[in-house]
C-alpha cells in the first residue's frame, strides 16, 4: 500500500481525509512522522501556501506528500478571511474567536453569500499537482450544531437547511471543498496506482 504524508497536524482533517481516501492509500500525518514544527503559510493565496507546505515536507523528509489550505471567502467581507481563515482573529486564537469576528463583522448584513474553498497540493513521484474544490453557501446570523471544526457552526452550503457542524460526516464529506479536492485527489493517485 502507498504512503503518503498529509502536511498537517490536525485531526479534524485528517480524520476527514482518511474517511475519504479509505484503504486504498496509508495517509500519515506529520505527528506520524515525528515531525512537530508548524510549516508557516506566509503567501497571499491558497494554492501558494498549500505548495509550501508540500515542497517543505518533501525537501527535508524525502516523503511523498500532500497539503492543503483552505479558505473562508465572504463576499460582503471583499473575500476575507480567506487565506487568513485559521488566524482570523490574530495569531494564537482560537477558532471560536474567528467565529466571533465573523459574526461581528457580518452583523445587520443582507448579504451574506460565501463559499469554503480548499487547494490541495500533492508531490508524488517528483511531479507537483494541483486539486480543488468548491462549496457555495451563506453565513449564519448564529452557530448551528457541534460537530466539525472551524467555521462549520456558521457556514450553510446552498440546498441545505443545516450547516456544516450540524451535518453527519459522511454528507458533510460529499459535499464539501475539501471532500470535492480530495475526491480528486483520490481519483488521480488510484489512475497512479494502476500504471504501476
Amino acid at each position: 500500500m502507498k504512503t503518503l504524508v498529509f502536511a498537517t497536524n490536525n485531526p479534524h482533517k485528517l480524520k476527514e481525509i482518511k474517511a475519504k481516501v479509505g484503504d486504498s492509500f496509508e495517509i500519515k500525518s506529520l505527528k506520524d512522522i515525528d515531525v512537530s514544527e508548524d510549516i508557516p503559510e506566509p503567501y497571499e493565496t491558497l494554492e501558494k501556501n498549500a505548495f509550501n507546505k508540500a515542497r517543505c515536507i518533501h525537501e527535508k523528509y524525502g516523503y511523498d506528500c500532500f497539503a492543503d489550505d483552505t479558505g473562508l471567502e465572504i463576499d460582503e467581507l471583499n473575500g476575507r478571511p480567506g487565506v487568513y481563515s485559521a488566524r482570523y482573529a490574530g495569531p494564537q486564537c482560537h477558532f471560536q474567536d474567528n467565529i466571533n469576528r465573523v459574526l461581528r463583522e457580518m452583523e445587520g448584513e443582507t448579504n451574506r453569500s460565501a463559499r469554503f474553498r480548499c487547494v490541495i497540493a500533492l508531490i508524488l513521484n517528483g511531479q507537483e499537482h494541483q486539486f480543488e474544490g468548491a462549496v457555495e453557501g451563506k453565513i449564519l446570523t448564529e452557530e448551528h450544531g457541534s460537530e466539525g471544526f472551524g467555521y462549520d457552526p456558521v457556514f450553510q452550503p446552498g440546498g441545505y437547511d443545516q450547516s456544516f457542524a450540524e451535518m453527519p460526516l459522511e454528507i458533510k464529506n460529499k459535499i464539501s471543498h475539501r471532500g470535492k479536492a480530495v475526491a480528486k485527489l483520490t481519483a488521480f493517485l488510484k489512475v497512479k496506482a494502476k500504471q504501476k
